[in-house]
Parts: C-alpha cells; structure tokens; sequence
C-alpha cells in the first residue's frame, strides 16, 4: 500500500456565498492540515504529504436566497458539485476514521449554505481489509439449506406490545403459512415486557419445530441491538438455541459495533437503517445511501434495508431503485465484487411492487418484507403468503397478475383487495 499516491475521493453538492472554488478550498482545509490561519508548521511538504485536494468544481446552479441559514451571507449562492481527495496516509483503513473526515466538521461551515455528501470512491485497500458481509445472498441461502428464488418476509407486529408467547404464537401462524423470513421491529429489543432471551427462546422453538416436521428453515432476524457486549452476548445465545439470523439498527450501533457483530457472528447480519431520513431527507445536507451502503457493507452486512416501491415514506421510487441497485455493486473500483448484499424491499409492500421490484435487480437475490400485504389480505395470512408466492412466480416469467392469477386464487383475492400503486421510475 502506497500511502503517499493512494486517495480516497468524496464528491459533495454545496451551495456558497463566497464562490465554489473557494468554498471547496476551506473544505478541503478544514478537514485536512489547515484551520482558520496559516501555522508555522504547516510546511510545503507536510501539505504535500497530507493535505487534501480539490479536485473538480461544476456550478450546477444558483439563488438569490439560501437554503439552509448561513451567517456569511452574499448576492448569490452559488450551487455546485466538487470532488475532493485525501492521501489514505491520514487515517489509514480505519471505517470511523474515514467518517469522520468524509463527513465530519464540514457540515458546519460557515462558508456553506448547503452540503451533501453524494459519492465515494475508495481504493481497492479498502476491500482486501474489511472482511465485509460474510453470507451475502449466497450465503442466506445456504443457512436456509436451498431455498430458491426471493425470499418472502414480514415483520412482527404490532411492533411493541407482544410477550414472548404471543410473538411466538404469530410467528407459528407465519411460519405454517409458508412464510421465509420473519424480523422483529426495530422498536422490539429487550424491553422487560419481551426480554430477548424468553422472546428468542420462543420463537425459535416454533421455527426450529417447523423445520423438523418439514425440512423448510425459516430465517427470523432477532433485534440484537444494545451495547456491545450485550450484543455479543446474545449472539452467543442465538448459537445455544439455533437461531440463524442477527437484526442490528446499525445506525444506532455506530461502524465499530457494526463491525464488532460481523467479527463474533454465526450467522447473517440483516441491516436496518432506523433513523436514516436523519442524513437523507434533506437534498441541502446530509448523506446519501450509496455512502452509507459501501460502508455498512464493509462493516459487515449482508442484508440491507432499501425502502420500498410506493411506499409509506418520503423517498421516490428512483431514490429507492438506486440504494436497491447499489448494495449489488462492488464495493471499491477495483475491489470488493464478492462483498455484495441483499437489498431488503420493505414499507407498504404487497403483491403489485414484486414485479417492478425484481426487474430493477434483475435477479432473485433480494427479500421483500410486507405487513398488512400479508396479514391484510382477506383470505388471512397463509393466502397472503401464498398470493406474494404466485406474484413472484409471475415476475420470473414476466406475465401479469391479472393475466397469471387463477380466478379465486389468493393472488386474484389480492388483485381485487390492494389497489395498484402509481410507480414512477426515472434513468439516474
């Protein structure tokens, strides 16, 4: 590794008072060797060893006004792409360290009156370092010993409330109707009214009873979040009764416990992103999930939560289609093209998103989690399974619901009871 000629870049959208190329130039100082007055010991050849470097500036734009207040002010705010580059010799390989510098300080200066991280391009190193997701689509597979084509999921609810019997009662109903993947909610841990280990012990009498009488492994994705050795120690527990796949809300457990999960897990780590309209809502700051995804990928997750098509949030069907399409890229340019993820469709999902769903992939390596398009349907939930199974069956041979439903049919029930959603997608 060649830390003087390696460079991580970062390209961010901004908008400036005070003109883009100057605006990227304190941006590039402040989050590398310079601060608000020239040092003595800021030497020509220190910044040539560590300083970043502005790389390119394209005004896309500009206003009148700002769009997030500014205390330097100006006549026109100046709207704008710029890349910049860092010598991997300041931080190393280090995840945090990366962050922290990517996306750190600058989201404070003063200079910007907006500034959103959109890309990164890491080097290869990146790759070969972090051991990044250890199952993966193939992987999932395997743990579930052979099961084919997409995996049909859903989601404990109500989200709170349930004790350990009664989750355990829903999930035997979810697992007899043919389900195969079920997941707690984010907001269900180890609260003192369903404590992790009686709810686990539960359900996973029910899974692991269904799978001796019919050879099917249901996954169920345990809410495992909490501090560090608290999640250690429940993955240790998950080994103990057989349980096979590990939720964490990883942005409440930060890159390191992301990372301190994939290093003691067995099995699966199912990534949910709870919070992440915190960095993504805005178009004026924040993150964008390409980001995030090389980086939790990296860290260690094998599944990861996209949104949905039509779904209940704020994000748009393109935005949704591009993080689904992103966790099955490489990683890094010239690494990583083994470190993929499956990309987890969720949030007001029924049988009309499985088509659209599918072609933006254009594979079967990803999980479609639905609530009430299961538990909704009329039929009850075994037709709602069995309505999301057909529905997939015709997006792998590209006929129509209404063309493939059988008349009566749990999947023409369903055609009639969920009304079809506008899905509007657009070439990024």
């Amino acid at each position: 590794m060649n830390n003087h000629s390696t460079r991580i870049l970062a390209t961010y959208d901004i908008e400036t008072p005070v003109g883009l190329a100057h605006a990227a130039a304190v941006l590039a100082g402040e989050q590398s060797t310079g601060t608000f007055i020239k040092l003595a010991a800021e030497t020509d050849e220190l910044r040539e060893r560590s300083a970043a470097r502005v790389e390119s500036v394209t005004q896309t734009d500009s206003s009148k006004t700002p769009s997030l207040a500014c205390r330097k002010t100006g006549d026109t705010y100046a709207r704008g792409l710029v890349t910049v580059s860092w010598p991997l010799g300041n931080f190393g390989l280090s995840l945090p360290n990366l962050l922290s510098t990517l996306a750190g300080n600058l989201f404070e200066l003063a200079e910007l009156s907006a500034i959103r991280l959109v890309s990164i391009d890491l080097p290869a190193d990146y790759a070969t370092h972090h051991p990044g997701p250890q199952f993966g689509a193939a992987g999932t597979r395997e743990v579930m010993q052979g099961h084919g084509g997409p995996l049909i999921g859903t989601i404990i609810k109500p989200s709170i409330g349930l004790d350990p019997s009664a989750t355990a009662d829903l999930a035997r109903t979810l697992v007899e109707a043919g389900i195969d993947f079920i997941k707690d909610d984010e907001l269900q841990a180890n609260g003192p009214s369903c404590p992790f280990k009686e709810r686990l012990d539960a359900v996973m009498r029910v899974i692991n009873a269904h799978a001796d009488k019919t050879g099917k492994h249901v996954l169920y994705a345990v809410n495992i979040t909490d501090e560090i050795d608290q999640m250690w120690r429940n993955l240790d527990h998950m080994q103990t009764v057989g349980a096979n796949c590990a939720m964490v809300c990883m942005h409440s457990i930060g890159l390191p416990g992301l990372r301190a999960v994939r290093d003691h897990s067995t099995v699966p780590i199912h990534g949910h992103r709870a919070g992440w309209g915190l960095l993504s809502r805005s178009a004026d700051i924040g993150i964008s999930f390409d980001v995030m995804q090389k980086l939790w990928r990296l860290a260690g997750a094998d599944h990861l939560h996209v949104n949905g098509l039509a779904n209940k949030f704020s994000e748009n069907d393109t935005v949704v289609a591009e993080a689904a399409r992103s966790v099955q890229r490489p990683i890094c340019k010239n690494g990583g093209a083994e470190q993929l993820a499956m990309p987890v469709y969720s949030s007001a999902q029924t049988i009309w998103q499985f088509d659209p769903s599918r072609k933006i992939l254009g594979n079967d390596d990803f999980i479609l989690c639905a609530g009430g398009g299961i538990m909704g349907h009329p039929g009850g939930v075994a037709d709602g399974v069995t309505s999301l199974r057909d529905a997939a069956e015709a997006a792998r041979l590209n006929i129509a619901l209404e063309e493939y439903a059988e008349p009566g049919s749990p999947l023409d029930k369903a055609i009639h009871a969920y009304p079809k959603p506008t899905i509007r997608l657009t070439e990024t």
